[in-house]
């Protein structure tokens, strides 16, 4: 194989320079050029007639004359992980996750891949040996795939003993997950194009080094061209391919971000590692839906999926207590039960405003609405406000219930038992509605709650349906109107 000429790419721009400078000189950007390996001319095409594109060609072709077909899916046998892909592993799909150190990643992929592998066995047991007839190159689902070598776990942190020894810990006796601790990328692609196994786990992208480049592993450019040479390997040989990737302080992949538009699938896992509850959020899927998220707990026996996860966001309070508040949030098509809490508190002449888990911009904003156009100040006070369990709430459809909680917590004056509300609101005062309000009030009522205030273009056109028993319904249309009710209410 010859050895690839250097250049150094900005990452600004995507200018080229045959050295390293400190400032592009494209762009004038300074410290943005990195290290890339440019193809040899003597291998007869450039760089990108090589294959860096990652999608097959295909002749130029009218929409309604191109065939679509459904992608196959192979369940990973975990429901949490299966719902967070939208299904399972795909043919040829290439998944990256990513979050901190320790907080999971490899136990629940050697997890996944051991059940893959079991199953796996079990298949080819029943369908006994094989008749020698090769299966098509088109249209094979993923675990249909019989003349593959099953599952491969490739490690770069860990010596082979020491997944041998996780798996123990983890009561996977008898796994045969096949295990090879190597870090060089070509020997790696030697290896799965030998093997051909149906699906991958590359742990961690972080660690891998090709020899076409002489930086250090875990630099950016040998974290993009060890990805990219792995995705297209996917691509073309079929091989489904997991690649872990740790995480920065400021929570973003380490490396480049290119990263998250080579794969197919991004999941980050999220949560406390303190805590032993995990969450694993869906951020890109090309397969399916994005912010799907499964839900697990950490076990002496590895990642368990945790069935009813609105009990983990919900406090155990033996009575309701001031400044709580639940939310029924959306988090992919799963609605979730979280509680918000507000700590109203005199604060002096330089007040704080702290939110963990929503948005501390909205919160400021929050609070200028409650003031003009509910009479309520929190100019002096200091207010703090979180979503409890460690989730994180992006969408508006929070904003009422932070408002309510922070109300509550002012006046020193609990939230009636069983008591949710969600809506967003305008900078007018006005409540708008949350997208499919019916399935949330659908899952507050089949865990128990009394009382809901929701927008009114979320009210039901039949409250008192079975979907709804035991349901009271407030419909609001502004935010001093669920502040009167409230009031009414305690």
């Amino acid at each position: 194989m010859a050895k690839d000429k250097i250049h150094y790419v900005c990452t600004e721009c995507g200018g080229t320079s045959p050295k390293w400078l400190g400032k592009c000189p494209h762009c004038a950007a300074w410290n943005t050029l990195v290290e890339s390996a440019l193809q040899a001319p003597e291998a007869g095409k450039n760089r990108y007639a090589a294959g860096l594109a990652l999608a097959p060609a295909s002749p130029l072709s009218a929409l309604a004359d191109i065939e679509a077909s459904e992608v196959a899916r192979s369940p990973t046998g975990i429901d949490e992980l299966d719902r967070a892909l939208g299904g399972g592993m795909v043919e040829g799909g290439v998944l990256l996750i990513g979050g901190d150190p320790g907080i999971g990643k490899s136990t629940l992929l050697l997890q996944a891949l051991d059940g893959m592998q079991r199953r796996f066995d079990a298949r080819l047991s029943a369908a006994g040996p094989p008749q020698g007839a090769k299966a098509p190159s088109g249209g094979r689902e993923l675990h249909e795939m019989s003349d593959r070598g099953g599952t491969l776990y490739v490690t770069g942190e860990e010596s082979a003993a020491q997944v041998a020894a996780r798996a123990r810990r983890l009561g996977l006796d008898g796994s045969r997950v096949q295990v090879l601790a190597e870090t060089g990328l070509e020997k790696i692609i030697a290896t799965l194009s030998a093997s051909q196994p149906q699906i991958a786990v590359i742990d961690s992208i972080q660690t891998l080094y090709s020899e076409q480049l002489t930086s250090a592993p875990g630099s950016v450019a040998q974290v993009r061209e060890c990805a990219a040479h792995l995705t297209r390997l996917a691509k073309s040989s079929g091989i489904a391919i997991v690649l872990v990737g740790h995480v920065t302080k400021e929570g973003a992949l380490a490396g480049p971000r290119v990263l998250e538009h080579m794969v197919d699938t991004v999941l980050y896992f999220e949560g406390d590692t303190h805590s032993a509850f995990r969450l694993v959020r869906a951020v890109k899927n090309r397969y399916g839906a994005v912010n799907e998220i499964g839900v697990f707990a950490m076990t002496e026996r590895g990642l368990k999926g945790v069935s009813n996860p609105s009990a983990i966001f919900l406090s155990q309070h033996s009575a309701p207590a001031p400044g709580s508040c639940v939310m029924v949030t959306l988090e992919g098509t799963r609605p979730l039960l979280v509680e918000i809490q507000a700590l109203v508190d005199s604060g002096g002449p330089s007040p704080r405003r702290l939110s963990v888990g929503l948005e501390r911009d909205r919160l400021a904003m929050l609070l200028a609405v409650l003031h003009r156009h509910a009479a309520i100040s929190c100019a002096d006070q200091d207010v703090f406000v979180n979503a409890v369990g460690g989730v994180q709430i992006s969408e508006p459809a929070a904003d009422l219930a932070v408002l309510l909680a922070i109300y509550s917590s002012l006046r020193g004056k609990a939230l009636p038992k069983g008591f949710v509300a969600f809506g967003e609101v305008g900078l007018a005062g006005e409540v708008r509605p949350a997208p499919r309000g019916q399935e949330r009030l659908k899952e507050a009522a089949k865990l128990g709650f009394g009382v809901a205030v929701v927008p009114q273009a979320n009210a039901p056109k039949n409250p008192g349906g079975k979907d709804f028993e035991g349901l009271t319904i407030h419909a609001v249309e502004r935010v001093e109107q669920a502040i009167e009710l409230v009031r009414g209410l305690t």
